[in-house]
């Protein structure tokens, strides 16, 4: 089973019709295909066969869909790496999934590598490709799974790194999600979301249903607004970042999303105040959605009852969910159980079994369910932050904090903000016979090392940090 070969299929009938807008770009759905064709012919040439891990490296454009296409078309498996990540992040990624070849902009790796990939299948993107040597073989499960994507991540443990989806898992998982956003031929979805995050369940989908999908992730907002005007989009998918910049931007009427029958907001919790402020000029509520790269989409809030505004709705019908170890007040960790959940974890290996209790995922979500089955997310058990939509693991800033010479030790949480979700905040404890540091300079050494949208806003300086008995770190 092939995931492009099903979007072959199951667009069959709309070869003619608009598949991607990017800017003034377009192109068709027979011409996507064909050119993922080409541009996979190419990589067989240098070797890209079943099973090789693919590096791509590339910007959100017609472009990273033709050429993840075609990594997927091979049986090869795509994975993802995020531009906004700085070159010691994209070497550890690179690095940690051990891959067999590497595909990327020019602009975007330093240091020259490689040779320029020559297709006649890339649209207007130049890109280099290089073949790697990688360190050991993978571990035997791998090449029984029939994997498509590794989406590295630190999984639940903060140890585990790479979730590996088959194509088994995307099929299911895209099916599973669309009994809830319901997409066709005849919408244009509007798109603001990074792909080398939000791929395998969206993108893959909106391909799957022949919709249009207009790239509006460059010049924000303008370039959402000329989507909403020029295109008469019908689906927006988007964080709550998005959402308050369209309710705050006066380029924008309040009728002007008549065409939108579902705004979807994911990636983090909505904050009250962007519902609010949404509502009061567009007149409709947003759809809340609480999506897991282990998981997949398997809530959807559908109601646009207001009084079910926090909520991430009821489980979708593939999907059911238990919580654990509730209190007195009904909250509990959250379990999930359902299709298209991931295969394994890539490094260390940990396969599905090992994972999953019986089929379900340990989410590190705390939520409690009301009377009418819907469920609301109220914390979380492991520490992540969530910025713009943007997951920041505090304990990968931590580790980079701590390497500055003026640094004894440091702790990193979020901090609620009404339109950015949470801002990372880093307090600092000094080293005593070093003085403590400029909040400034710890700033720019964080941007030498992180990605922009993880380095902490803003420092606080202490004598000491809470901590436990065992003297671990209190959260």
């Amino acid at each position: 089973m092939n995931i492009f070969d099903i979007i072959k299929r199951e667009t069959h009938a709309v070869s003619g019709k608009i598949a991607v807008i990017e800017a003034d770009d377009q192109i068709t759905y027979g011409r996507l295909l064909a050119s993922a064709d080409l541009v996979a012919e190419t990589l067989h040439k240098k070797g890209v066969g079943r099973l090789h891990r693919v590096g791509l490296l590339c910007d959100d454009s017609i472009d990273y869909i033709i050429v993840s296409l075609a990594i997927l078309s091979l049986s090869a498996v795509v994975v993802p790496v995020s531009t906004e990540q700085t070159p010691e992040e994209v070497e550890t990624v690179i690095d940690g999934i051990d891959v067999d070849f590497l595909l990327a902009e020019p602009s975007l790796r330093k240091g020259g590598f490689g040779e320029l990939l020559q297709s006649d299948g890339l649209f207007k993107k130049q890109l280099m490709f290089a073949k790697r040597t990688v360190r050991e073989r993978p571990k035997s499960e791998y090449f029984r799974i029939n994997p498509a994507f590794i989406r590295f991540t630190s999984g639940t443990t903060g140890t585990s790194k790479g979730v590996v989806l088959s194509h088994e898992a995307i099929i299911e998982r895209t099916d599973a999600a669309d009994q809830g956003l319901q997409i066709t031929s005849e919408d244009t979805v509007l798109w603001v979301l990074s792909m080398s995050f939000h791929f395998v369940v969206t993108i893959l989908l909106f391909l799957r249903r022949g919709a249009t999908i207009v790239l509006c992730g460059h010049r924000y907002p303008t370039s959402l607004i000329e989507g909403v005007q020029a295109h008469q989009g019908t689906v927006i998918y988007a964080s709550p970042f998005y959402y308050s910049l369209l309710a705050r931007t006066d380029a924008l009427a309040g009728d002007e999303l008549k065409h939108i029958r579902l705004a979807v907001s994911t990636a983090m919790k909505l904050p009250e105040q962007v519902a609010d402020s949404f509502f009061a000029k567009f007149g409709f509520e947003l759809t809340e959605a609480y999506g897991i790269i282990e998981v997949g989409l398997p809530f959807i809030r559908l109601s646009g009852a207001r009084d079910k505004r926090g909520s991430v709705g009821r489980p979708l019908p593939d999907f059911e969910i238990a919580l654990d170890r509730k209190d007195a007040d009904g909250v509990g960790e959250i379990r999930i159980r359902g299709k298209g959940m991931l295969d394994a974890y890539y490094s260390p290996w940990q396969g599905r079994d090992d994972i999953l209790s019986d089929g379900w995922f340990k989410t590190g979500d705390l939520g409690r369910i009301d009377a009418d089955g819907f469920l609301f997310i109220v914390g979380r058990d492991k520490d992540v932050i969530n910025f713009v939509g943007m997951k920041v693991f505090a304990l990968e800033v931590e580790s980079i904090l701590n390497r500055h010479p003026q640094v004894k030790e440091s702790l990193v949480y979020g901090a609620a903000h009404p339109h950015y979700g949470q801002l990372p905040i880093a307090k600092i404890v000094a080293r005593e016979d070093q003085g403590v540091p400029d909040a400034n300079d710890l700033r720019r050494y964080c941007y030498q090392h992180l990605a922009r949208y993880k380095v902490p806003k803003d420092f606080e300086f202490v004598n000491e940090l809470p901590k436990t008995a065992s003297g671990k770190l209190k959260r």
